[in-house]
């Protein structure tokens, strides 16, 4: 912290440390936060503040894998880490721009798991599931509905004891493919691991009761807050 008065006005300069998978939208919250409490001494100060990222010793092994993504602008997500006789696997999911041709994306994948590796040593091995992240608005049919197919799809649903109800079931035709989503409300308690795994399940069953879906969004809501 450096601070100098010109005439009758401090000037202050401030550095100060952030977790390094603090988003650069929090980060300004903290800065003008900081800037306010100066401004509380310092009424008429001319304040600027440094962000300087810092590794936190409370970073787990998957903080640690996502911090070098966000370094390459990259986002990662299902990240799984799994302990085989000492050796620790990570499997994650990358999202790339849709536009890369597989050369130009598998060298990225190649340039970021080598990264992971030498920041977090003690990983054996990574395996990377390469996600298209659109760059485009895709235009499509609002509504395709089938009453016979919600049917189905809401049958199965009531198969899951922990599925209370299935509403606002919307299906629509994008570039000739069939998209589906829906609201499912569970109990407010339920563990969110055990909702993903529900998730994963339902989505599953519905592409094998329908092979023609193409892409299901599965929307969990509390019991005390299901419609929105």
């Amino acid at each position: 912290m450096r601070i100098r008065r010109a005439g009758n006005r401090y000037f202050a300069d401030l550095s100060i440390g952030l977790a390094r998978n603090v988003t650069f939208q929090r980060s300004e919250q903290v800065s003008d936060a900081v800037t306010a409490a100066v401004h509380d001494v310092l009424p008429d100060a001319d304040v600027v503040v440094h962000t300087t990222p810092r590794a936190v010793n409370t970073e787990n092994i998957f903080d640690r894998v996502r911090a070098v993504a966000t370094r390459h602008n990259v986002n990662v997500h299902d990240v799984s880490v799994q302990d085989l006789k000492g050796n620790l696997h990570v499997e994650q999911h990358l999202e790339l721009d849709e536009r890369l041709s597989l050369k130009e994306a598998h060298d990225r994948v190649s340039l970021l798991e080598s990264e992971i590796r030498h920041d977090v040593p003690e990983i054996s091995s990574i395996l990377t599931h390469i996600e298209s992240e659109p760059a485009t608005i895709e235009s499509g049919d609002e509504d395709a509905r089938d009453a016979n197919l919600e049917k189905r799809l809401k049958a199965i649903a009531a198969e899951f004891q922990e599925i209370l109800d299935m509403h606002d079931v919307q299906m629509k035709h994008v570039r000739g493919r069939l998209y589906v989503s829906c609201h499912c409300t569970m109990s407010d308690e339920l563990p969110l691991s055990r909702v993903h795994d529900i998730q994963t399940e339902l989505e599953t069953r519905f592409k094998q009761e329908a092979p023609e879906l193409f892409r299901v969004l599965i929307h969990p809501e509390p019991r005390t807050d299901n419609r929105r």
